[in-house]
């Protein structure tokens, strides 16, 4: 049995299309649903739901005004400025 040359693997790079929340605290059976260009929210008390809607403004909008769209960011960019809300709600 011949074995095959290995091929070096291609690193395919990353990215981000869209963000996705959910929030699981719910208690008054209101729905919530909030979507924009690159996110969608759904669900949650009104105060989570608004710090998600506040995170994904947050991100979307910094990265806007570095001339870039969710897509064209780096993952560790995008981490980056959603650790940066979480910091900013505290």
């Amino acid at each position: 049995m011949t074995k095959k040359p290995s091929r070096p693997k291609r690193q395919e790079q990353q990215q981000i299309v869209g963000l996705i929340g959910i929030g699981l605290d719910n208690q008054d059976q209101h729905i919530r649903l909030t979507t924009g260009e690159h996110y969608v929210l759904y669900g949650g008390s009104q105060e989570t739901h608004e710090r998600m809607v506040d995170a994904a403004i947050h991100v979307t909008e910094t990265l806007r005004r570095k001339g870039k769209s969710l897509p064209e960011a780096s993952v560790e960019e995008v981490i980056d400025l959603l650790r940066e809300a979480h910091e900013r709600q505290r």
